[in-house]
């Protein structure tokens, strides 16, 4: 059983709390979806269930938090993680050792165990999760569906009674997801009980027994999720919610009517002896809003920092009419994204985040900008105070306002609610025709609300590149949901 009793919370360093007089029950081997905007106090609700919230994460708590009658607040994090196992949105957060087989045992080396006891819950996790073929494998070299896998593992070899995750599918293609969901399915058949805080929904509508919908840091609606299920796709837009039910099938964009070409000839780019991106030559639309699809490790974020001119190493050029850029001008020409928005957040404001590569500072600009991003109350703040959305958010923003005729964006509605994605959506479509967008993505609503062409790459080949028109929009569905 997990009992919160009139928890309320309120981090450190800020003025309003995240958890008001928050109060429910968990009954042992249930699984339970927490969603709702961002913001809303669910990923705090799963700090406080793995004891990060007060011995990591700082601030008031009031109230009390019991995980199978144990008194979360007042015990050491290593007796928590006993209990309660832990599976961030980001899983290079919670790794520990540079090999597969090293990480998975980490855990219960850590916890004292016997030798053979670890070996045999090392065979028993690795069988029961199929994942046989990862063990021995370099971590900095797997996919991220395969660094989510390993996560489970690491975490699943030490036998707690409840799981824990974060924004789990939050990067990962299709196939990771199915992958996961299979993880969670066993361990909700071996009576354990699951945590998940989710945006993207219709993956979980088998697996949760319970949906709790919150919102400014209180529960407003506790249901089954079999209730859930009945609400219309009005209904869950009005609360902020993704889709349930995936339909591809709408508000298709007309590609814009730029005569000229981006050719991208000779472009490659390879890891000491291996080709991680082989391109003889593909001709763009100038002012496209382009879709980069393919499975975790197809080598999208690597076309990505190539294009940008990221890697040393990257061979080809590009070319715009009768321009030709090299590396140094894609530097110059380009603005990315990047999938972890941490490691480019720079300056001592969000106001001088997102004015950093204006030309010209046009407040009104700047102004507009946040405020469609819902970051207008937020100039002040520093950056890396904010959440992890926001975060998201204002790297959006700095980009769109960025004197740049090239933009990449790398999985940028991670961590993003529906309102959110839909706001980053009409700022992106905005922009067609003005700039050439490249958008990394596992997340085909985005897709489908603002691109004009699908890039799908495989192995760092390109598979196909086709207009997201009636057609195109049939291969797509294809490619997220296959028959």
């Amino acid at each position: 059983m997990i009992e919160l009793n009139n928890i309320c919370f309120q981090y450190a360093n800020t003025e309003e709390s995240s958890l008001e007089n928050v109060s429910l029950q968990i009954p042992d081997g249930q699984c339970v979806l927490f969603c709702g905007e961002s913001g809303c106090g669910k990923t705090t609700i799963t700090r406080l269930l793995n004891g990060l919230i007060p011995h990591y994460y700082e601030g008031e708590l009031k109230g009390d938090v019991l995980v199978k009658g144990l008194n979360v607040k007042q015990e050491e994090l290593y007796d928590t993680a006993r209990i309660v196992g832990s599976v961030f949105q980001n899983p290079r957060s919670q790794f520990f050792c540079v090999d597969t087989t090293s990480e998975i045992a980490f855990g219960c080396e850590n916890m004292g165990l016997p030798e053979q006891e670890i070996r045999e819950r090392m065979r028993q996790t690795v069988r029961e999760l199929n994942m046989e073929q990862l063990l021995d494998r370099d971590i900095f070299e797997l996919s991220g569906g395969e660094k989510q896998k390993v996560a489970c593992a690491s975490v699943s070899a030490l036998h707690p009674e409840v799981f824990v995750l974060d924004e789990p599918t939050s990067n990962l293609d299709v196939n990771a997801i199915e992958d996961l969901k299979k993880t969670l399915m066993f361990w909700k058949s071996e009576g354990k009980t699951i945590v998940i805080a989710e945006h993207r929904l219709y993956w979980l509508t088998e697996l949760c027994d319970r949906v709790v919908y919150m919102k400014a840091g209180k529960i407003v609606l506790d249901i089954s999720m079999d209730e859930f299920k009945n609400y219309s796709e009005e209904t869950l837009s009005d609360m902020g919610l993704r889709t349930l039910r995936m339909n591809l099938h709408r508000d298709i964009k007309s590609a814009p009517g730029n005569v000229e070409k981006m050719v991208l000839r000779d472009f490659s780019f390879s890891y000491e002896k291996e080709d991680a991106i082989n391109i003889p030559e593909i001709s763009l639309q100038e002012g496209a809003v382009i879709a980069v699809i393919g499975q975790n490790g197809a080598g999208k974020s690597t076309f990505s920092r190539c294009l940008c001119g990221l890697e040393k190493k990257f061979k080809g050029k590009v070319m715009i009419g009768e321009k030709i850029l090299h590396r140094k001008q894609l530097l110059k020409q380009c603005y990315m994204v990047m999938q972890d928005v941490n490691h480019q957040l720079f300056c001592e404001s969000v106001e001088e985040e997102v004015q950093l590569g204006m030309a010209d500072e046009n407040c009104q600009n700047v102004s507009d900008v946040l405020k469609s991003l819902d970051l207008e109350g937020l100039t002040e703040r520093h950056p890396m105070s904010l959440s992890g959305g926001q975060k998201q958010r204002v790297a959006i923003a700095s980009a769109i306002l960025a004197d740049k005729s090239i933009l990449v964006f790398d999985e940028p509605t991670s961590g993003l609610d529906y309102c959110h994605m839909e706001q980053t959506a009409k700022l992106i479509t905005s922009l067609r025709g003005k700039k050439t967008i490249f958008i990394v993505t596992h997340d085909p609503e985005l897709i489908i609300r603002c691109c004009t062409h699908i890039l799908h790459l495989e192995e760092g080949i390109v598979q196909d590149l086709y207009e997201l028109n009636q057609e195109g929009t049939e291969k797509l569905e294809n490619h997220f949901f296959p028959q």
